[in-house]
């Protein structure tokens, strides 16, 4: 039986016992489990390992990369540009980034980026020979392209664009960074154990992400949308220093289960600091479902946020390798799952159903 370290407080033996037999049946290697009600921490669940030589057992204060989990943040950093006027949601980014208004991006707005509606869910073939973290050259490859569909009429997670492009518009309208405005006032405001370029202190805590087998990123329903520029899905790269003290914003945030499931918790609340972060109307604007269809990336119909999936039970995120964090409308609690084994959402489902809630991904009507 593998260890399982931490804490269930009363009414979450099930979730124990789930996580439990995800490590005993070798469905999982490492991976953190945190639960939250009403405003304070009920589960925190440590277990397995944090690399594959398993020397370092995984600890409540691992950080591993979420994969997707990190566009939220990346949509605060934006978001913190409209709260202070320096952009607007609605207005062409072409408005402040000159070069981006070409080829049929002219009106183009922030709004559209924001949930997945602007028409580059991935990187042109012109970027295919671009190196990973070129991010000047990357961000310059979006500004010429022409999206793949018109913007607005169509939508499909931007799966490694995302970061790149609020990047483009805060460096164009605030001469400022997504780094620089995450780390230096979204980071902060919200005490988040989550960073985008982990810093020097905190290296010895990221976990070594691995494949649960050698052909998961080929069996991928996202594969092709990830295969520009090359090594996003590459362990190697993943696992490297570089790549953990860099910004590739739509993906690798690296923080702790304990830190996203407290970000959950604290989601939808009038007193929270996420509200006053924002402010009462970014706050509704945030959380307030803005589109629904096919969202042709994710290969079914769901409805976003300007930074989450929502429908009449959740309002969630997840990563593709596994890692999820949710707030359950109907049982008011987040739950955050973060896994270095990349594998499907199974884990997270299962963890999902011990507390009564359903990860399965549906759109509003």
């Amino acid at each position: 039986m593998v260890q399982v370290e931490g804490f269930a407080e009363d009414g979450y033996d099930a979730v124990r016992q789930v996580f439990q037999q995800l490590l005993d049946d070798g469905r999982e290697t490492g991976a953190g489990v945190s639960v939250w009600r009403d405003g304070r921490e009920v589960v925190r669940l440590s277990g397995g390992w944090a690399d594959p030589e398993r020397r370092r057992p995984w600890r409540a204060d691992t950080l591993v990369q979420p994969y997707s989990l990190s566009k939220t943040f990346a949509t605060l950093a934006a978001l913190i540009a409209v709260r202070d006027g320096a952009l607007s949601l609605d207005e062409p980014i072409a408005t402040y980034w000159k070069e981006y208004g070409t080829r049929g991006k002219e009106r183009t707005t922030l709004r559209q980026v924001l949930t997945h509606q602007a028409g580059q869910p991935r990187f042109p073939a012109e970027a295919a020979a671009l190196d990973l973290l070129d991010d000047t050259a990357l961000r310059a490859s979006l500004a010429e392209a022409a999206p793949e569909y018109v913007p607005g009429t169509s939508l499909g997670e931007h799966a490694l664009t995302y970061g790149h492009l609020i990047d483009g518009i805060l460096r164009a309208a605030t001469d400022t960074t997504l780094q620089e405005v995450y780390n230096g006032v979204v980071r902060p405001a919200l005490g988040l154990d989550a960073w985008f370029g982990v810093p020097d202190g905190a290296l010895d805590r990221v976990a070594d992400l691995e494949y649960a087998s050698p052909d998961w990123p080929h069996q991928l329903h996202a594969a092709p949308w990830l295969r520009i520029p090359a090594g996003v899905l590459d362990t190697a790269q993943a696992n490297s220093r570089i790549w953990r003290q860099s910004v590739f914003a739509a993906v690798n945030l690296h923080t702790t289960a304990t830190a996203m499931a407290g970000f959950f918790a604290h989601l939808t609340s009038d007193d929270g600091p996420l509200h006053q972060l924002l402010g009462p109307h970014l706050h509704a604007e945030l959380l307030r479902s803005q589109v629904t269809g096919h969202d042709e990336v994710f290969g079914t119909r769901l409805t976003w946020t300007l930074g989450f999936v929502r429908d009449r039970g959740k309002i969630a995120k997840g990563g593709i390798g596994g890692s999820a964090a949710w707030w359950s409308l109907t049982h008011r609690h987040a739950c955050a799952y973060l896994t270095r084994r990349l594998d499907d959402h199974s884990r997270a489902a299962a963890i999902a159903a011990a507390l009564d809630d359903d990860l399965t991904v549906v759109g509003e009507d």
